[in-house]
């Protein structure tokens, strides 16, 4: 398996509407062929010290390896996202994992 796991940190100043338009975006990813997992949330109400809630965004996609994944990366859905989303947001940390 190939996990992809994206943070997203949004602009403080946001409105309502980009927020939504933010939304909608990473959502549509869910749509892209060859995704085993796929799920978007926000932090959840845990803490403890090794916890970052510091995020706006969380999305989790799991493929069955990696070339599901470097077919996701040019679909031309994931390509519209961040087209038209990535001036909403002010820092993107990415983690790849591949399972041992």
């Amino acid at each position: 398996m190939f996990v992809h796991i994206v943070n997203f940190w949004l602009k403080p100043d946001l409105s309502v509407e980009d927020r939504q338009k933010f939304v909608e975006g990473v959502s549509s990813l869910g749509t892209i062929e060859g995704l085993v997992t796929f799920n978007v949330g926000t932090p959840a109400d845990t803490d403890r010290p090794v916890i970052d809630r510091s995020y706006d965004y969380n999305l989790l996609t799991v493929f069955n390896n990696i070339e599901g994944h470097d077919k996701y990366q040019v679909d031309p859905i994931h390509l519209k996202f961040v087209d038209e989303c990535k001036h909403l947001w002010d820092r993107v940390l990415i983690y790849d994992a591949e399972s041992i």
